[in-house]
């Protein structure tokens, strides 16, 4: 397991996740968003659609998916992926059976679930298990206190909480 702090050149591909869980507020769903970066460039980024119903359809998912269509194992072991949020155990899978690289988020699963249960909200289906539980041999980075008081803030309002 290894697990650092964000680097100062990963925030504003945070600050991008962050942004793109803002829009998914927007539109009804809840506040997720990720990207996938290769060699400085963004390849894929989308936030959650689980309004829909399918609880299946997070941003992570769906990059480990991409990725597994359209880089090679080399690309996909070099790649990056910066998400608003800790990635779910589903997504952790995910990340690890397609092997991509370093994982980098904003803000950590047992935060999500301590506010949710702060705002006495029932705890998600399944278990905030951190990355390296589901992934142990992923670089993991985060979470980086510079955006949490923000992501709190867009878990609430998703939430229909009203914070002091």
């Amino acid at each position: 397991m290894i697990v650092r702090t964000p680097e100062p050149g990963d925030l504003p591909h945070l600050r991008r996740c962050v942004a793109l869980a803002r829009h998914a507020v927007k539109v009804g769903d809840e506040p997720f968003g990720s990207l996938l970066m290769l060699d400085g460039d963004v390849l894929f980024e989308d936030f959650n659609h689980v309004s829909g119903g399918d609880n299946t359809r997070h941003p992570e998912f769906a990059i480990a998916r991409w990725a597994a269509e359209n880089l090679s194992a080399d690309q996909r072991r070099a790649a990056v992926v910066y998400t608003s949020g800790e990635h779910c155990p589903m997504c952790a899978a995910a990340h690890g059976w397609v092997g991509l690289g370093r994982i980098v988020y904003a803000a950590g699963a047992i935060q999500l679930l301590q506010w949710r249960r702060e705002w006495g909200l029932d705890d998600a289906p399944v278990a905030p298990l951190p990355i390296s539980a589901v992934a142990p041999g992923v670089v993991v980075a985060g979470p980086a206190p510079e955006l949490i008081d923000e992501i709190r803030a867009l878990h609430a309002r998703a939430a229909g909480v009203e914070l002091d």
